[in-house]
């Protein structure tokens, strides 16, 4: 049967959907699981989006991806996106990065163990407790999985707590950007219009604070210390109604979308899908060639969208906190 580890991950699902002559009718469905509970599990197919009972459930396992993404094309990606969310507290355990910025996200306040950490990993562990303790700071290790799942074992035994999983996500640029593209078909009459610029501004800074419970310092650090960098807002008038980050990282190949935005009052009105592609068109110009994201699972509304435009599942990633 299936964990909560199979999502973000391509199953096949047998289920019963009647019965013949007495015994039971199945059907089979392939596609990515995006939630599973107690009482239903939620896939995603070429048909769309499924969702079956449990108790309709007659076998459900993991299969392989069409493509698995190497070892080395998940550190690449997760160095893009560190790259792209940087602290402006940094050291270095070996390979490892060791981050902090005031508690301000658990991306930039996490250790992001690829590489080697140049001692065994115990060792290595016990370190990164220290160097979060020295800064006043609880220790977190985000495990990019299944790159990172001797580590995440590791934490296991030491009883470290699993915040909810994270789906890496990603899709080629000219899916966005081509004419008649995903973007374009996504694209709704109500659409406002989309300014990018080099800054945020306050109205923006406003919108990112209310999601994020605030900006400290190292905050704004975070958001405006990358090299080509873009801040969406989406405007109804003269009224901020949606926002959103984009960033050109990983020696120039990744747009990296963040803060994706839209007001209670203005959704299912293709806002966020006006930001994404005029970030996409500007990162074209800069040069990127892939576009990544990262959403957490349970976020079916944001998953959903994503799907939409074409992103599937690269890698995930679970933020595990040192027990207090």
């Amino acid at each position: 049967m299936l964990r909560e580890q199979d999502v973000g991950h391509r199953i096949v699902v047998r289920r019963i959907v009647g019965s013949r002559a007495g015994r039971p009718v199945f059907s089979d469905a392939l596609g990515e699981l995006v939630e599973l509970t107690e009482t239903h599990l939620e896939m995603t197919t070429r048909q769309g989006r499924l969702r079956v009972p449990i108790a309709e459930v007659h076998r459900a396992k993991r299969v392989p991806p069409t493509r698995r993404p190497t070892a080395d094309a998940v550190i690449e990606l997760e160095l893009a996106a560190d790259e792209a969310w940087p602290a402006p507290v940094r050291g270095r355990l070996g390979d490892w990065l060791l981050r902090s910025a005031d508690g301000w996200t658990g991306r930039a306040n996490s250790a992001l163990p690829v590489g080697d950490p140049d001692r065994p990993l115990p060792a290595a562990l016990d370190a990164v407790e220290r160097w979060y303790a020295e800064r006043g700071r609880p220790a977190i290790v985000n495990t990019p999985l299944p790159l990172a799942a001797p580590v995440g074992a590791e934490l296991d035994l030491r009883g470290w707590e699993s915040r909810p999983l994270v789906l890496v996500q990603t899709v080629p640029l000219v899916d966005l950007t081509a004419p008649g593209g995903r973007v374009a078909r996504a694209a709704t009459a109500t659409a406002p219009a989309v300014e990018l610029t080099a800054a945020p501004s306050d109205d923006w800074l406003t919108v990112a604070a209310g999601r994020k419970g605030g900006l400290p310092d190292a905050a704004r650090h975070v958001l405006t210390a990358v090299r080509q960098v873009r801040f969406a807002h989406a405007y109804d008038g003269d009224t901020l109604v949606g926002v959103g980050r984009g960033t050109v990282t990983g020696a120039g190949r990744w747009l990296g979308l963040s803060l994706i935005e839209v007001l209670p009052e203005a959704r299912r009105r293709g806002v966020a899908v006006a930001v994404i592609g005029a970030l996409a068109e500007w990162a074209g110009t800069a040069g990127a060639t892939d576009v990544f994201l990262q959403v957490e699972q349970r976020n079916a509304a944001a998953v959903t969208l994503y799907r939409t435009l074409g992103f599937t599942t690269h890698h995930t990633y679970r933020s595990r906190v040192a027990p207090s």
